[in-house]
């Protein structure tokens, strides 16, 4: 199939060309609106006056009109280019705030988080949004969406991570629209009586009264964890070693409702109402009830992001098989990412749910026909397995190359998760809805209860057991971005030789391969040749990586390193093998001498390059200065912050460099 045959498909790509322009590079929004609209108003002239919509002049200008859409769409999204941000506000030290919370986040061990939406600064109205942490307190109660706050606060930037190859917590949130945090504890702000409604926060509501009467039943913790996620999007309760089962079976997309729980639920309502098909508008009223249908649970399941976006497309495949067009699906998903999704807010484009959603989407769309022409058994049921597994191995072809580079793992044991549990899915689902029902109307049976506990618990134990065949599932998988952009070059190029074999595609495909290899053979010997030493930041540790080519030495004074903080470093660096070593009071790196001083506060009077200050050693920092004159001081963060803050302005004094890994990071020996 010539995806670009599509003029949605081509117009798509355009705005995407255009969205990434504009991530990268900065424009002016008003000149940006003004020039994209003297384009459009040129096109549509040249369409009126000239009625050749194939000629290369109307190409290219059509061409350029979309690319300058898109960049003008991301431009204008971004809030911190609202003149009424909060950011533009000179005065906001010590304001007094005006907030509504817009989304719980999942709490962590100590904290409780959330997206508010700034309604106002010191009376003025202003917009934005902000992170918020509230720590935990036995006396506090948590925040419902739509509550409005009143606090007098300051906002603080989001760190950059303090360790590399970490993941980038700032980056994510300003492709959500936020830049910065406030701290807020409990006694320092006064939540507004009678705040207004939202349709999120009354959805948000509901799901919270569902929760409520569900939690009622008697339903195992585990179960119901799941229930929640599969059927209300609520995974703030499953536990750390649910989830990690179902992440490592390549199941885990079973647990966020998106497009195939909607595709499944579009199924359901179809098959339930056919015998309306039979009456006069019987289709009609068929469409309307399967749109109402759908948007009915994705408001109960709280109207989030993915959730409103799987939904829209499947209002637009419902719209298809209305107008009898299901061979369309192609045109359809590309308006809804052109006209409903991407054009709204075009930084969806760079969030991972939404890459894997849609490119699971296209992958069935384009490669589960090519997989099914290769058996066609006769038996029914091996027939609908055999589709099953053609499905799930596009889907997975499909997401392949975004899964390695963003988690550096791949499933090998995926299908057989698959092959039990979405078969079961669309019973689990509708069963589910069933018992949401009754539940509400206090109709629901303990026997249901029963049931529907043991077959989610029998779902869980599945997974559980797929997720213990350790050797079947693949991680630490070296992958950066342009092995992603060749591997989807590979997989493309594929495909269009199984379509059709020709000299030319094998030629293309071939190449493709060869690029792929040839950067991969390329990073390892980069990796090879390279040598650092760094200082990472831990609390309460010390810890230097010395790495070597391939080979890393952890050097440590405790044992217990955590396994995230080495493991991430390994697999974006191709390191083959790792040592510890214990922490000595001196070492010569790169000819540059380092000198250790611990909490004993005991050191060797003689000249160093560099000084590390670790375990909080209680010394006269003036005086140390004075005996070694160190070119560098750099604390990790196993000290006292108040220690640091000290040594930080003896520093400043003295005019010597001062490098606390808590704020700048690691540190690297260059």
């Amino acid at each position: 199939m010539k995806l670009l045959a599509f003029i949605p498909i081509r117009l798509t790509l355009l705005l995407i060309v255009g969205i990434l322009i504009g991530h990268y590079f900065s424009f002016n929004p008003t000149h940006l609106l003004f020039t994209t609209l003297f384009l459009f108003v040129l096109l549509a002239s040249i369409f009126v006056f000239e009625k050749n919509t194939k000629s290369i002049l109307f190409g290219a200008i059509a061409t350029l009109s979309f690319i300058l859409l898109g960049i003008y769409s991301y431009t204008a999204a971004q809030p911190i280019n609202n003149p009424s941000h909060y950011s533009k506000y000179t005065q906001a030290k010590d304001a007094l705030w005006g907030l509504k919370i817009k989304e719980i986040l999942k709490p962590n061990q100590f904290s409780n988080r959330y997206f508010a939406t700034v309604e106002g600064i010191d009376d003025k109205k202003f917009s934005g949004n902000l992170l918020i942490t509230i720590p935990r307190d036995s006396t506090y109660q948590t925040l419902n969406v739509d509550d409005e706050l009143l606090t007098y606060a300051d906002i603080q930037s989001i760190p950059n991570p303090l360790n590399p190859h970490q993941f980038n917590y700032k980056k994510y949130l300003e492709n959500l629209g936020i830049y910065h945090r406030m701290n807020i504890t409990p006694g320092t702000f006064v939540k507004i009586k009678n705040s207004r409604a939202t349709l999120i926060g009354t959805a948000a509501k509901a799901r919270n009264y569902i929760i409520k009467k569900l939690d009622q039943e008697n339903f195992g913790a585990d179960e119901l964890s799941v229930i929640q996620a599969l059927l209300l999007g609520q995974r703030s309760d499953i536990s750390e070693e649910t989830y990690t089962n179902y992440q490592k079976a390549g199941a885990v997309h079973i647990l966020a409702v998106s497009g195939l729980h909607i595709g499944i639920l579009l199924l359901l309502i179809q098959f339930l109402l056919s015998p309306l098909q039979y009456f006069p508008k019987g289709r009609t009223i068929t469409l309307i009830l399967s749109v109402l249908l759908l948007w009915t649970f994705a408001f109960i399941a709280g109207l989030s992001a993915s959730i409103i976006r799987a939904t829209t497309m499947f209002t637009f495949v419902a719209y298809a098989l209305y107008l009898n067009r299901p061979s369309n699906t192609f045109n359809i998903l590309a308006l809804s990412i052109l006209f409903i999704l991407l054009f709204i807010n075009p930084n969806l484009l760079f969030q991972v749910g939404f890459q894997m959603s849609y490119a699971a989407v296209f992958a069935i769309l384009w490669i589960f026909p090519l997989l099914k022409k290769l058996w066609f058994p006769k038996n029914k049921i091996i027939r609908y397995f055999w589709q099953l597994l053609c499905v799930s191995v596009a889907a997975q072809l499909g997401v392949l190359p975004i899964s390695l580079y963003y988690f550096h793992q791949f499933p090998g044991l995926f299908f057989i998760s698959n092959l039990v549990i979405i078969p079961a899915l669309g019973v689990i689902l509708g069963m589910g809805i069933l018992v949401i029902f009754l539940t509400l109307l206090n109709w629901l049976p303990s026997q249901l209860v029963w049931f529907y506990n043991e077959v989610i618990g029998l779902m869980n134990s599945l997974i559980a057991w797929v997720a213990k065949q350790e050797n079947f599932i693949f991680s630490a998988i070296s992958f950066d971005f342009i092995q992603l952009v060749l591997a989807i070059l590979v997989l493309v190029m594929g495909i269009e030789l199984c379509t059709k074999f020709t000299y030319k595609r094998i030629i293309f495909f071939l190449i493709s391969i060869l690029c792929f290899q040839g950067w991969t053979v390329y990073r390892n010997f980069e990796s090879n040749k390279k040598s650092e030493i760094l200082v990472l930041h831990q609390t309460r540790k010390s810890i230097i990586i010395n790495r070597n080519g391939n080979n890393l030495s952890i050097i440590t004074n405790k044992n217990n390193t955590p396994d995230y903080l080495i493991s991430d470093y390994k697999t974006a660096e191709r390191i083959d093998n790792v040592k510890f070593d214990s922490l000595n009071n001196s070492y010569t790196f790169l000819d540059k001498s380092l000198l250790i001083i611990d909490s004993t506060g005991i050191y060797r009077k003689s000249t160093s390059n560099r000084i590390l200050l670790t375990q909080s050693p209680k010394i006269n920092l003036d005086r140390l200065i004075d005996s070694l004159m160190p070119n560098e001081i750099i604390a990790d963060g196993s000290n006292y912050k108040s220690y640091v803050n000290r040594w930080k302005a003896t520093c400043i004094k003295n005019k010597i460099p001062f490098h606390y890994t808590g704020e700048k990071g690691y540190y690297n020996f260059e």
